[in-house]
């Protein structure tokens, strides 16, 4: 029996029903999802362990979904379950007060299916219609408060996800018009790469790229996370941040095993955009004073480590096992530390209010488990030796150092020198302990700055922080009996190339990388968080306003630029128009004109307008006293008039810009209905 159907239907099911509950319930939705995300954490784990029921072949739905269970689908699809179901824990808890439990567990189990389809999908048009479902349902978690700031997230997190699917869906459809096979099998051992003009393939590979980055957080489309993160319940944030970015990083790194296996010149680039996206995520974190997105900065930084692994994959040829290895395991890490420190601000959140350091220092003094806990993922992401974060990151960092030794057998010319790529790593890597380490002395280290109860949280909680905890420590300290043998099961759908001898991760060579990273680590907390961005004994935020490139650069793009060059012609015409009827209405109806009216303007507006009266004035005093100039309303009253149109057309135009993406999300959701059907 294959399990595959079992596994998508089970959350299906559980999100109709957590959807009919509605509010009246109580806390029936939470424990129906929490079921049914326990009973696809058993399917998953069944298939995993047993080795049974799920086929290495593909497996078709509805004559056009096309599933497939081997190598990394057999180590994600749990561990994705395993996520859902630790946050599902915490939901009972942290959303008791919710106004709406039922539509968020429902889009919770939504949200499941696709990321659970998004893994299983064995050809792009599956990974599509799942990829989409995924990121469409998971918006009601982005907008699930509904304050100003959670709608204003939303919108944004909206537009990047419709933006991406149908760009992505424009990358897809070229590759079709190409004649390129949609099975990734297929287009790894069947397809001849040549077959098709290259300047074609890198266009469709970009656009498709262009999708995956906006998922996956990478620059310049790792606005969202920062934004989305803080007003999104924490269970959500720690899904947000584990589970749907690595959906991103997937189809790249499916686009690197397949389509681009080898090729030079993707690797460069998306080498480039891992290492701009982990320095920039870095240094974000360092200065971010709202736990939340600090811990949102972060895994913009954990992501662009990732994809330089990506990146390496493609770099490498057939020397790419320690580049896939270390990708394959920082992702599962990435999921894991971000699912116990996201859990961990809930529970500040839960009991202070607030996700403001300054507010929240030293809330966490007294709670041992919860300190232990944010302990483990701090200690972990930061790469110290013992932690799970140490193994990744030094595979990483050897594939970097492989490739450096293997560059002067490269052809063309280096985008990045790769030193550079080297030193940025470890430079960033120290960063991470930098803003780690703030945050717990934050927390759990300095004196309260408001006086409360200690921290509580209950038995649910304490086992969503607790297990994800524990199993980070046995990947870190058991190595080569476990964690290596996960990582040969993930393998084989990636990369034909196998490890030689076992990687010796303690070795005098690999732990000085580390030693360097943790120096500079130390070294930017006590030169530049305690010096520069500590002030009075709080924390300070010195990154200017004008470098957010949501608020400054994107959305006045798509809402004056985008929009009034669509809607110059109809402004015009409008225009004309109203001159039209004036003029009627002075030389046919004779109308002498309608009464005054106060209107009030900004000063600019009135400032403006009363110097535009005073030169009339004067010029009728002086040039044109024998013609003077006759107007019949000052110029206060006109500037101010079109202050007030100018401003209700901005607000129109905001309103019609949240429409159109409304239904652009509406079409592709018709797209995806007409593909399957």
């Amino acid at each position: 029996m294959n399990l595959i159907p079992l596994l998508l239907a089970v959350p299906l099911c559980g999100a109709l029903c957590t959807a009919l509950c509605g509010k009246k319930y109580g806390r029936l939705p939470h424990y129906i999802a929490l079921a049914a995300e326990a009973v696809t954490l058993a399917l998953s784990a069944a298939a995993l362990l047993g080795g049974h029921g799920l086929d290495d072949c593909a497996l078709h739905l509805i004559g056009f979904l096309s599933f497939a269970a081997n190598g990394f689908r057999l180590v994600w699809v749990p561990l994705i379950c395993f996520a859902f179901t630790m946050s599902g824990l915490m939901c009972p808890e942290y959303l008791s007060h919710s106004h709406a439990p039922a539509r968020y567990q429902a889009a919770t189990l939504l949200t499941l299916t696709g990321t659970l389809g998004v893994f299983l999908s064995a050809d792009l048009f599956t990974f599509f219609v799942f990829f989409e479902l995924m990121s469409l349902s998971s918006w009601l978690w982005v907008i699930h408060e509904e304050t100003d700031g959670a709608k204003y997230a939303a919108d944004t997190y909206l537009a990047v996800a419709v933006l991406g699917g149908l760009v992505m869906l424009m990358g897809i459809f070229t590759l079709w018009n190409l004649g390129v096979p949609m099975d990734f099998t297929e287009i790894r051992f069947l397809w001849d790469y040549l077959s098709v003009p290259q300047g074609m393939l890198y266009l469709a590979g970009g656009l498709m790229l262009f999708g995956f980055a906006a998922k996956a957080g990478l620059f310049p489309l790792h606005f969202w996370l920062p934004m989305a993160h803080p007003v999104a319940p924490a269970p959500a944030s720690a899904l947000l941040s584990g589970v749907l970015t690595k959906c991103g990083v997937m189809g790249m790194l499916l686009l690197s095993a397949t389509l681009f296996r080898w090729d030079f010149r993707w690797g460069e680039v998306v080498l480039g955009l891992g290492v701009v996206t982990m320095l920039l995520g870095a240094v974000l974190a360092l200065c971010s004073v709202d736990l939340k997105r600090t811990l949102a900065c972060s895994s913009v930084s954990q992501i662009g480590f990732i994809v330089v692994g990506v990146g390496l994959k493609s770099l490498l040829g057939l020397e790419d096992v320690l580049a896939v290895r270390g990708t394959m395991l920082h992702m599962m890490n990435h999921t894991l530390i971000k699912l116990v420190l996201f859990l961990a601000a809930g529970v500040f959140a839960m009991n202070r209010g607030t996700l403001d350091l300054n507010r929240l220092r030293g809330a966490g003094r007294g709670n041992l488990p919860l300190m232990l806990c944010f302990l483990t993922g701090a200690y972990s992401v930061a790469g110290i030796p013992g932690g799970s974060g140490y193994l990744s990151k030094t595979m990483l960092h050897e594939a970097i150092v492989e490739y450096t030794q293997l560059a002067e057998h490269a052809q063309g010319v280096m985008l990045i020198p790769l030193h550079v790529v080297e030193w940025t790593f470890l430079f960033s890597g120290g960063l991470t302990l930098a803003y780690m380490l703030k945050l717990f002395v934050t927390l759990f280290v300095m004196k309260p700055a408001e006086t409360g109860k200690p921290l509580r949280m209950n038995a649910a909680t304490t086992a969503a922080l607790v297990v994800p905890s524990a199993v980070l420590w046995a990947l870190g300290l058991s190595a080569h009996p476990l964690t290596d043998k996960i990582l040969d099961m993930a393998r084989p759908t990636l990369t034909d190339g196998t490890m030689e001898h076992a990687l010796q991760y303690f070795s005098p060579t690999n732990l000085s990388g580390a030693c360097i990273s943790i120096a500079i680590g130390l070294a930017a907390y006590l030169l530049v968080v305690r010096p520069l961005l500590t002030r009075e004994g709080n924390l300070i935020n010195i990154i200017p306003g004008w470098c957010d490139l949501e608020s400054k650069v994107y959305r006045p793009f798509f809402l004056c630029l985008l929009p009034n060059a669509a809607g110059l012609v109809c402004r015009l015409l409008d225009c004309s128009l109203d001159g039209f009827v004036v003029l009627l209405r002075k030389a046919v109806l004779r109308d002498l004109g309608r009464p005054k009216r106060a209107v009030a303007g900004l000063w600019l507006t009135d400032a403006l307008g009363r110097l535009c009266d005073k030169a009339v004035a004067l010029l009728n005093r002086t040039l044109r006293r024998k013609e003077p100039i006759v107007r019949r309303r000052s110029f206060v009253y006109s500037f101010a008039e079109k202050e007030r149109e100018l401003a209700a057309a901005g607000r129109l135009i905001t309103a019609s810009l949240s429409f159109g993406m409304l239904l652009a999300c509406a079409g592709l959701v018709a797209t995806l209905l007409y593909l399957l059907f």
